[in-house]
C-alpha cells in the first residue's frame, strides 16, 4: 500500500484494489431535462474507454437531472476522445456536459455524522438559510440534501459530518425555536432503521379529544373537570389527585356512555396513515395513556395496535362507581409502560421512539431513544429530543427517514384530512 493509500476499511475483500488518492479520476457532470435512458446512455458511452466507476450521484427537480459520475481516467490516448464523445452525446440530447479532471476519491466526511430532519409549513428560503449557516458554525459540512415529502409539510433531510449530535441538536433547537420550523437531529448509523418500536400518548396525541372531558359532558360537570384540570396545571395537585377528583365526578354515569364516548373519539389527522405504516414496515406500536382503558383497548383493536396500557374506570352494577382500578398510569408509569414493552418487543431502550404533548409524557419521552413532542406545551418542547408542530401525526414518519413516497407505498392511502 503506498504511503498516499487510505487504510483498508474492516472486512473489505482484500483481492479488491483501493482507488490511491493519487489516481487521475474524470468527474463528468450532465445536466438538462430529464428524460428515460439518459443514465443508461452517459455510461454505455463510457463503457467504450474501460473506465471504472468510483461514485455517482443522480438528481432530478421538476424536471431537469444532474447526473454526476466520478470516474478513473482512461488511457492519456483516449482521454481527448472520451470528452469529445461525451460532449457529443450530450448535445444529441440537447444536454450540457461537463467534465472536470482530478484526483483520488470524494473527501473522507469528517467523524460525528447526524441527520438533521427540517420541518417547515411552509419551508422558507431564510430559515433554510438560517439552519444551514447554523450548522456550518457547530464545525458541520452538508454532505448531501434531499426531500423527504412535499405534502402536507415541507420535509427535507441534511446528512452533517464533522461535529457531534449532542450540541448539534442543541444549537438547531434554538435556532428552529426563533424561526418557527421543527427540526430533528439524530445520530447517523443503522440504528436510526433500528428503531422498531414508538409509543405515544393518547389524548391530544392520537387522539384530538381529552377522554375525561368527554366524559363530563355526559355526566354535566365539565366545568368542575375544567377547574380540577386547571388546579393541576397551577400545580396545586399533582397528575394522581387530579385524576381522582375528576374520576369522582363521574361516580352514578351509566356504563352505557363508554360507547358513547368511544364514537365521539377524533383520531388525529396523520393517526391512521403513520400506524400502518409503521406496521407494514415492521415496527411494533403501543399507546400508554392517563386516560381510561375502556377507550384505549378500543383503540387497541381498531387501529391494530401491539400495547396499550391506561387506567381503568371502576363499573359496578352498570354504573360508574367514581374511581379508578389497579395503579395510575402517571408520569413515572408512562416511562415504566415504555420499557417494559421495549422488554417484550426485544427492542433495545435506544431504539425506542415516544411521542408525547404533556408534562406527563416527559419522563417517557427522555427514557426513549428518540423522544417526539407533539403541539406540546413549552415545557414539553424544550425538554424532547425534537418536536413537531404541525397538526398532522405522520410527519413523525419524516423524523425516522422515511420518505413520502415509502409512505404512500407502504399505506396505499393517505387519511384525511390533510
Amino acid at each position: 500500500m503506498s504511503a498516499s493509500q487510505p487504510p483498508r476499511p474492516a472486512g473489505q475483500n482484500p483481492d479488491v484494489p483501493l482507488l490511491d488518492a493519487d489516481t487521475p479520476t474524470l468527474l463528468v457532470k450532465i445536466f438538462g431535462k430529464d428524460r428515460p435512458g439518459i443514465t443508461a446512455g452517459l455510461f454505455d458511452t463510457l463503457a467504450a474507454y474501460s473506465v471504472d466507476v468510483v461514485d455517482i450521484e443522480q438528481v432530478v427537480t421538476r424536471g431537469r437531472i444532474v447526473l454526476c459520475a466520478l470516474v478513473t481516467e482512461p488511457t492519456v490516448s483516449t482521454e481527448g476522445e472520451l470528452r469529445a464523445t461525451v460532449h457529443s452525446w450530450a448535445e444529441s440530447l440537447r444536454l450540457q456536459a461537463e467534465i472536470i479532471s482530478g484526483t483520488g476519491d470524494n473527501r473522507p466526511r469528517g467523524s460525528g455524522r447526524s441527520h438533521v430532519t427540517v420541518l417547515g409549513h411552509p419551508l422558507t428560503a431564510e430559515s433554510t438559510a438560517a439552519i444551514a449557516a447554523r450548522i456550518t458554525a457547530t464545525g458541520g459540512n452538508i454532505d448531501r440534501i434531499f426531500r423527504l415529502a412535499k405534502y402536507p409539510v415541507t420535509a427535507v433531510e441534511f446528512a452533517v459530518s464533522g461535529t457531534e449530535t449532542e450540541p448539534l441538536r442543541t444549537a438547531l433547537a434554538t435556532e428552529a425555536a426563533a424561526l418557527g420550523v421543527d427540526v430533528a437531529v439524530v445520530s447517523a448509523g443503522l440504528h436510526r432503521r433500528a428503531q422498531r418500536l414508538v409509543v405515544m400518548d393518547v389524548d391530544s396525541t392520537l387522539i384530538q379529544d381529552e377522554v375525561i372531558e368527554l366524559f363530563a359532558a355526559h355526566a354535566g360537570c365539565e366545568d368542575k373537570v375544567a377547574e380540577v384540570t386547571a388546579q393541576a396545571m397551577r400545580g396545586e395537585l399533582d397528575f394522581e389527585q387530579s385524576l381522582h377528583a375528576r374520576v369522582a365526578l363521574l361516580a352514578g354515569l351509566d356504563a352505557s356512555v363508554v360507547d358513547k364516548v368511544r364514537a365521539e373519539v377524533r383520531l388525529t389527522p396523520g393517526a391512521r396513515t403513520l400506524i400502518r405504516t409503521l406496521k407494514r414496515l415492521g415496527y411494533q406500536v403501543g399507546v400508554v395513556s392517563g386516560g381510561f382503558t375502556q377507550v384505549t383497548d378500543d383503540l387497541m383493536e381498531r387501529l391494530g395496535l401491539d400495547f396499550a396500557s391506561a387506567n381503568t374506570l371502576e363499573i359496578v352494577d352498570g354504573k360508574l362507581t367514581g374511581r379508578v382500578t389497579g395503579a395510575v398510569v402517571d408520569r413515572a408509569g408512562k416511562a415504566r409502560l415504555l420499557r417494559e414493552f421495549a422488554a417484550e418487543a426485544g427492542v433495545p431502550l435506544d431504539q425506542t421512539v415516544a411521542i408525547g404533548d404533556g408534562a406527563n409524557d416527559l419522563d417517557m419521552l427522555n427514557a426513549a431513544g428518540l423522544g417526539v413532542a407533539f403541539n406540546a406545551k413549552p415545557v414539553v418542547r424544550r425538554a424532547a429530543d425534537t418536536a413537531v408542530n404541525v397538526p398532522f401525526l405522520d410527519t413523525v414518519l419524516y423524523l425516522l427517514g422515511i420518505t413520502r413516497e415509502e409512505v404512500e407505498a407502504a399505506d396505499g392511502f393517505v387519511d384525511l384530512p390533510h
